[in-house]
């Protein structure tokens, strides 16, 4: 069958990978390449964050995660090749008492914390892979290419009639190649700061109008960040930096003098649920919709690409 993908974010290039290796042809089409992306900007620690419906994202949350620590083990090998994926400690601290959070039978295991920093009253721990995505994303590039498909970057105004099938997994872009404006942006700016001796593990911090992240990934470190819904803003804020950085000073101290590397800023594309379906047109070919998955592209990336690779093997 020849499928063409629409998007090369985190979301298409899994899609194209998984049906690909399936044997199907395969080709991306795409405004942005896949560095220019949104998931390029990513701290992508893996994390169900804003999507929607629970139930059917920890299944894939579940999966995703599975892949995702298979290929930090493939990276500890030192093989060529690597994803730019490690599995790392994180310390999630919450300003309320909270039960375990909705997503725990996704990890393996979580550890409540007994001691908390000032300001926040709970907390747990828990391991979970991180991608450094310019990496990681040029290692699917890397292994779409081995399996006989390309990536072109094509501007479209609606979604292709060609092909057997065609995957949406345009973002954004659903708002006008699926004229579905319900999916809209979530406005978020990261800081790079230099590797730091002592900062290993990924600390998330969320209040209620703020949302502090700081994820190590070996050659730099993230930093972060911004929630602005219904903002589409690409511009860095100067205002935004100064905040990003005290909020997380204040929680990791080893951060203070360290020199910013650089600021990017992402839409998330949220959605009040992810749209993952077939829709069938008339006069073109079917398309398996794989979009609105707010801050959890990555997280939820592998077990979506799955599900979308059936229900191409059923068409």
């Amino acid at each position: 069958m020849r499928v063409l993908v629409v998007g090369a974010g985190v979301t298409g290039l899994t899609c194209a990978v998984v049906a690909a290796e399936r044997g199907h042809h395969v080709d991306v089409l795409a405004r942005d390449l896949p560095q220019e992306t949104t998931s390029a900007v990513a701290a992508a620690c893996w994390y169900p964050y804003l999507a929607y419906p629970a139930e059917r994202v920890l299944g894939w949350a579940r999966r995703s995660y599975e892949v995702f620590t298979e290929l930090a083990s493939y990276a500890s090998t030192g093989a060529d090749g690597q994803p730019g994926v490690a599995v790392r400690t994180v310390r999630e601290l919450t300003p309320e008492p909270a039960a375990d959070p909705w997503w725990r039978g996704a990890v393996p295991s979580l550890q409540r914390l007994d001691v908390v920093p000032d300001g926040y009253t709970d907390g747990w721990t828990f391991a979970a892979p991180v991608a450094h995505m310019p990496r990681y994303l040029t290692y699917l590039e890397r292994r779409l290419a081995d399996a006989g498909a390309t990536v072109t970057r094509m501007a479209l105004a609606t979604l292709p009639p060609g092909a057997d099938a065609v995957v949406n997994a345009s973002g954004l872009g659903s708002r006008l190649l699926s004229d579905d404006g319900s999916t809209t942006p979530v406005r978020g700016q990261v800081l790079r700061l230099p590797p730091i001796e002592g900062v290993d593990d990924v600390l998330l911090a969320d209040r209620v109008d703020t949302v502090t992240y700081v994820v190590p990934r070996g050659d730099d470190v993230v930093v972060g960040g911004t929630s602005e819904a219904g903002v589409w803003d690409l511009g860095a804020r100067a205002v935004d930096t100064e905040a990003i950085l005290a909020r997380a000073s204040a929680l990791v101290p080893a951060l203070r003098g360290a020199p910013v590397l650089g600021v990017r800023v992402g839409l998330r594309p949220a959605r009040p649920s992810v749209r993952l379906e077939v829709e069938r047109r008339d006069g073109a070919s079917p398309v398996v919709h794989c979009y609105g998955h707010g801050g959890a592209g990555v997280t939820l990336s592998w077990g979506c690409a799955e599900e979308v690779a059936d229900l191409l093997d059923a068409l």
